[in-house]
This record gives C-alpha cells, sequence and structure tokens, in this order.
C-alpha cells in the first residue's frame, strides 16, 4: 500500500518550523518515518534491538549481506556476494523478490525514489 508522501513531507515541515534543520537532517527525519512505517514492522534500526524477524540495520550501508551474527539468513543472501551500498538498498526495497529469488524476506515494494531516498538516508544515519 502506498504511504502518502505529503502527510509525511508535512510533518517534516513542522519539525523543521520548529528547529532549523539541513536538507540531509530533513531527509533522515522523514527516512525514519517511513522506516517506522515500512520497515520496523520486521527490522529493529539498532544493533543491539530485541528479537525481530529481519536482522538489525543499524550499519547496514556497507555491510555484506546475510553476515549479521546470529541471524538465520537464507542461502540465497547469505551467498549473493552483495554489499549493502546506497544502490542495493534502493532496488531491494523496490524489488527484492526479482534482486534475489529464494529469500526468506517477503516483498515489501517501497518503489517510489524520494521513498527510497530518505530511507537510505536514515539508514546512513544509524550507527553499528
Amino acid at each position: 500500500m502506498k504511504r502518502p508522501i505529503v502527510a509525511v513531507l508535512a510533518a517534516i515541515a513542522g519539525l523543521a518550523a520548529a528547529q532549523p534543520a539541513s536538507a540531509e537532517d530533513a531527509a533522515t527525519a522523514a527516512g525514519k518515518l517511513f522506516f517506522g512505517q515500512r520497515c520496523q514492522i520486521c527490522h529493529n534500526p539498532n544493533a543491539s534491538g530485541g528479537k525481530t524477524y529481519g536482522p538489525p540495520l543499524a550499519g547496514v550501508v556497507g555491510r555484506k549481506a546475510g553476515s549479521v551474527e546470529g541471524f538465520a539468513y537464507s542461502d540465497a543472501l547469505k551467498n549473493s556476494g552483495i554489499v549493502w551500498t546506497e544502490a542495493s538498498l534502493k532496488a531491494w526495497m523496490a524489488d527484492n523478490d526479482g534482486m534475489l529469488p529464494g529469500t526468506r524476506m517477503r516483498h515489501v515494494g517501497v518503489e517510489d525514489p524520494a521513498e527510497q531516498e530518505m530511507i537510505v538516508a536514515y539508514l546512513k544515519s544509524l550507527a553499528q
């Protein structure tokens, strides 16, 4: 289901009015909201977070796919050779089933490039 980007941008505008922020800070804040709507049901943003369906995403940018210690990845993902760059994360969000068949992650389908950009900005802000 598509989320109205207008509502999220309005929320970001409210945050920006309350506190001056750079465009990068605004994108990160919007990404956090989108992450909460799209990703957090299965992924914890913190490396030391509680048990979730998916691996924690702190430090994901630049990390080899299938490499979080203690998480039971599919063989397809463990053996993929993918490194989570901005481009590969956006491709994964858009069509993970098409990008790498045989993984356990259900298709989410974040197809809006602006939404992908903001989620990646948020993921880049997460400490490992």
